[in-house]
C-alpha cells in the first residue's frame, strides 16, 4: 500500500465522489468501495491483456472484505466497445444474479470503463460502478466525469449515458505493465488539458519529457492529480454538457473519431487520433485568425517529442468531413469545434465552413 495517496473530489451534490490517487494503493481497493456503500456482490468488468495481474488482483482485493466477487472477462480492443458485447455483459449478469445492490467494477482502460460503465447505467435501469482505471488515458480523462457509452460503426460514442461513479481508484503502479505504444498515447490527453485549460501544465509537460517517457511516478502523480482536477472543474460546472463548457474538453476529438471510425477501431489508438486532431484544430484557429502559429507549433513539437503522430494518414477529405457531421457537437447541420484562443484557454466555436476545414486539412 502507498504510504500516501492524493484525493480529487468532484463535487456534484448525492452524485459526488472521490479520485483516489496513489501508488500501490490497488492493494486497498476493498475498503476503497465498501467505504462507499455497503456491497455484497462486485462484478469485475476486464479484458484479456488486464486480467494478469489487475483484474484477478482487483477482484481478490474486493473478497477479502468479504465481498461475493465475480469477474467477467471481455476481448482487448476498440471493437469490443459495441452493442454485441454490451448485450453479452447485459445476460452475464443477469446469469449471476446481478441486482440493483450489485456494484460493478471497471478494472481497465477507456474501452472498459465505458463499456461496463454504460451497461452498469442500462441494467436494472442503472447500478452503481467504480473505476478503477490502469492505462494512462483512462486515468486522467476517461474514468472521470460520467460519460459511458458505446461505438456504432460510423460514429464513435454514439450511444451512451451519463452514470457518474461512486468512486475512482488511480494505482500508478498499474502503467508499469502498459505497452508503450499505449502510454504514449495517453500522453496525447495530457497535453489537451494544457492546450485547453493550464499553460503551466503544458510547459510542465514541456520541462519533463524525459522523466514522462521514463514513467517517472512522481512526475505522474502531480500531472494525474493536475488533469483530474481540471476535468472535475468542468464537470462540476457543466456535467451533462449542456451549456458548452464541458464541450471544451472535445479538444482534437472531432477530427480525432472521425479518423478513428474511418482507419476502423483499433488501427489508430485513441490518443494518436486525437493528436492528429489537435494539430489540425490548430491549424484551423490559425486560419480563423484565432491564434500564432507558434502556438501551433509549440503543440507539434510536443506531441512529437511524446512519439505521437501529428500528421494525417492516407484517408479521404471528403470521407473525413462526412465523418465529422456525425460528431456530437453538430447542431442543425453545421460543423462546431473547439479551437484555441490562446495556450491555456479554448472555446466551443459554431458555424465553421465546411470548405474552410477541407482546404486545411488537403494542405496539411
Amino acid at each position: 500500500m502507498s504510504e500516501s495517496v492524493e484525493i480529487v473530489h468532484v463535487e456534484l451534490g448525492e452524485r459526488s465522489y472521490d479520485i483516489e490517487i496513489g501508488q500501490g494503493n490497488l492493494d486497498a481497493l476493498g475498503q476503497f468501495v465498501a467505504a462507499r456503500g455497503d456491497v455484497s456482490h462486485a462484478v469485475v468488468v476486464t479484458d484479456e491483456n488486464v486480467e494478469k495481474p489487475h483484474g484477478l488482483h482487483a477482484a481478490e482485493c474486493l473478497a477479502r472484505n468479504s465481498t461475493m466477487v465475480d469477474l467477467v472477462v471481455i476481448e482487448p480492443g476498440e471493437q469490443s466497445k459495441c452493442v454485441a458485447t454490451a448485450a453479452e455483459l447485459w445476460e452475464k449478469l443477469l446469469d449471476l444474479g446481478a441486482d440493483r445492490k450489485t456494484v460493478v467494477v471497471a478494472v481497465g482502460g477507456g474501452v472498459i470503463g465505458d463499456l461496463a460503465g454504460f451497461v452498469a447505467a442500462t441494467y436494472a435501469r442503472g447500478i452503481p460502478f467504480f473505476q478503477v482505471p490502469t492505462s494512462l488515458l483512462a486515468q486522467v480523462d476517461s474514468s472521470v466525469g460520467g460519460k459511458v457509452g458505446i461505438n456504432l460503426p460510423a460514429a464513435k460514442n454514439m450511444v451512451g449515458a451519463f452514470l457518474q461513479p461512486r468512486g475512482v481508484l488511480i494505482d500508478t503502479a498499474t502503467l508499469a505493465t502498459l505497452p508503450d505504444p499505449e502510454y504514449r498515447a495517453g500522453l496525447g490527453e495530457v497535453v489537451k488539458y494544457g492546450v485547453i485549460l493550464d499553460a503551466a501544465l503544458f510547459e510542465f509537460l514541456e520541462n519533463n519529457v524525459d522523466r514522462l517517457l521514463r514513467r517517472d511516478n512522481q512526475v505522474l502523480r502531480r500531472v494525474i492529480a493536475r488533469c483530474c482536477r481540471l476535468k472535475a472543474d468542468i464537470v462540476e460546472q457543466d456535467e451533462r454538457e449542456v451549456t458548452g463548457l464541458r464541450a471544451v474538453l472535445n479538444y482534437g476529438h472531432t477530427i480525432g473519431h472521425a479518423l478513428e471510425s474511418l482507419s476502423g477501431y483499433g488501427t489508430l489508438l485513441h490518443g494518436q487520433a486525437v493528436a492528429i486532431g489537435m494539430v489540425c484544430a490548430s491549424r484551423l484557429a490559425e486560419r480563423l485568425g484565432r491564434i500564432d502559429p507558434s502556438i501551433t507549433d509549440r503543440q507539434e513539437r510536443l506531441l512529437t517529442a511524446f512519439g505521437l503522430p501529428t500528421h494525417l494518414p492516407e484517408v479521404d477529405v471528403d470521407q473525413i468531413v462526412r465523418a465529422m457531421m456525425h460528431d456530437k457537437k453538430v447542431q442543425h447541420g453545421q460543423l462546431r469545434f473547439v479551437l484555441p484562443s490562446r495556450l491555456g484557454r479554448a472555446e466551443l466555436v459554431a458555424n465553421v465552413d465546411s470548405e474552410m476545414v477541407r482546404q486545411v486539412l488537403k494542405e496539411w
